[in-house]
């Protein structure tokens, strides 16, 4: 199972929210790059990265933090926030990106991530943000009635890398993932489900190892907090 270290970019900062509020952000630095290059000296193979402003804006606002983090490293690093047409999904990729995420376009022009997922094999993901099961998009703000599994079961056959499957009310809690929902969506799919929302201990990566069908785990405040040390959930991890 891979670990991957997350940076949420706001304003060109490391951030962390809770739940998915913009207006509780927690600022963990002023230099991404810096902390990219952190993770990846304790040995981290992949990055996840998050254009915070950007899925609100539906549009890249955080591409200079994006590029300076990609210029910095070099491990593959995942980025999801405000890609929603095909240019933009190019643009990403030309510049180093090893994958895009596609959250709100995968609710509203499913066709679109098909499309790409064609184009450009292995380096397109879904991102499946819920509540309560229910799908949400633009930056969490606009709740759907798409059930999480019915999306996911969309894609099975499109050729999509991976789906990111976060629980919106576990994010930035500290709380512990919904490891039941994650293990549930990753055995209605042979896509790679990656957790997220709420990773906060080893105990949780090693439960969420332990259900056998979850192919990674996304961690931000945890690493930030001291909570998980990453080298030692590294070690753990490849056991």
């Amino acid at each position: 199972m891979i670990l991957y270290p997350a940076i949420d970019l706001k304003d060109g900062q490391c951030v962390r929210l809770l739940r998915g509020e913009m207006s509780a952000a927690t600022v963990f630095g002023d230099d991404p790059a810096a902390q990219a290059a952190k993770f990846e000296a304790a040995g981290c193979t992949w990055l996840h990265l998050v254009d915070l402003n950007g899925a609100f804006a539906g549009q890249p606002v955080n591409a200079a933090a994006v590029e300076a983090i990609l210029n910095r490293i070099t491990v593959p690093a995942q980025l999801g926030g405000g890609i929603r047409d095909m240019a933009t999904i190019e643009m990403w990729l030309a510049k180093g990106l090893a994958r895009v995420i596609l959250g709100t376009v995968a609710v509203e022009d499913p066709d679109l991530v098909k499309q790409a997922a064609r184009a450009f094999p292995g380096q397109v993901a879904v991102g499946i943000d819920a509540r309560n099961g229910f799908v949400a998009t633009k930056g969490w703000a606009h709740e759907t009635t798409v059930q999480a599994t019915d999306l996911a079961r969309s894609f099975e056959d499109a050729g999509v890398a991976a789906i990111i499957y976060t629980d919106i009310d576990r994010d930035g809690a500290m709380q512990g993932p919904n490891i039941s929902a994650t293990e549930a969506l990753a055995r209605a799919v042979t896509i790679p489900v990656i957790a997220s929302g709420g990773v906060s201990s080893l105990a949780d990566l090693a439960a969420l190892k332990a259900t056998g069908v979850i192919a990674g785990a996304i961690s931000g405040r945890a690493l930030y907090d001291g909570a998980i040390d990453l080298a030692t959930a590294l070690n753990r991890l490849k056991d």
